[in-house]
């Protein structure tokens, strides 16, 4: 799940895209697959193999194409994402391991289980979807920029309007106080993104969502790539043949009847 801090951990620099992106100018698309270069897709072109993904960096698979409901559905549905920040143009990854998070393996720590005890907060489904994607889209630290540009967010939104992105969210004294959002498809679950503004809301919701997941009988979480905040939450890195060979049993399974958490998953 590439989480608001996400970008701070991951072992890409932008001047490996900045060097590929050249070559495509240079030579054109004619020139797809080398080890230097991706396809650069027309608007309805398909994705190129997954074994065509640069190992350097890691996932790389295609740029270009169109953001659309219809676009993302076909990528999700294939082990593709995209990612890419404000001045870039679209790009799409499939990394190699992939790092999932089976809804049963969520890490629950101590001070997290006393929390969620506690009480003090409650979780909402699809209440603030586009809040939700703003607030992680926010700067915060010292990051600087961020991949949730406005088109990601009229195409999520557009995902969610049909009913396949959801949100869940923390709220805490009738104010939102964190949450996360990401892709359903049949009993598969693609995590996009999260964010804080309280101590362990965003866990809250992680925390909440693993458990409804686990009980509607969801296999994965996807959380795309590593990072250790995800392994200490129980995420694992898997090989992608693992992970696409799952997937295409799982987005073919019945989706739940609708997206409400029950009431008693912390009771």
């Amino acid at each position: 799940m590439r989480v608001c801090w996400l970008l701070m951990q991951i072992n890409m620099k932008k001047s490996q895209i900045k060097q590929i992106l050249t070559q495509y100018i240079r030579f054109g698309p004619a020139r797809y697959y080398n080890n230097h270069m991706i396809p650069w897709l027309d608007r309805d072109q398909p994705f190129p193999p997954l074994s065509r993904a640069l190992t350097e960096p890691n996932g790389l698979l295609a740029a270009g194409g169109a953001l659309t409901a219809e676009r993302l559905i076909e990528a999700y549905r294939n082990a593709i994402f995209p990612w890419y920040s404000e001045g870039q143009p679209l790009l799409w990854w499939s990394p190699d391991p992939r790092m999932v998070l089976m809804p049963g393996e969520f890490n629950t720590s101590r001070s997290l289980g006393k929390r969620l005890k506690k009480g003090g907060f409650e979780v909402r489904t699809d209440s603030a979807f586009e809040r939700v994607m703003r607030a992680c889209a926010a700067p915060r630290g010292e990051r600087e920029g961020t991949w949730i540009t406005d088109d990601m967010v009229a195409a999520y939104t557009v995902l969610h309007q049909r009913g396949f992105a959801h949100s869940v969210e923390t709220w805490i004294d009738g104010e939102l106080a964190g949450g996360l959002y990401g892709v359903a498809l049949g009993r598969m679950f693609y995590g996009e993104s999260m964010f804080a503004r309280a101590t362990d809301a965003s866990k809250i919701a992680l925390a909440h969502l693993a458990r409804q997941l686990q009980r509607w009988g969801f296999g994965m979480i996807d959380c795309q790539m590593n990072t250790d905040h995800l392994a200490s939450l129980g995420a694992r890195e898997i090989p992608r043949a693992d992970f696409v060979r799952e997937l295409k049993v799982l987005v073919n399974c019945d989706p739940p009847a609708s997206w409400r958490f029950d009431a008693d998953l912390f009771a």
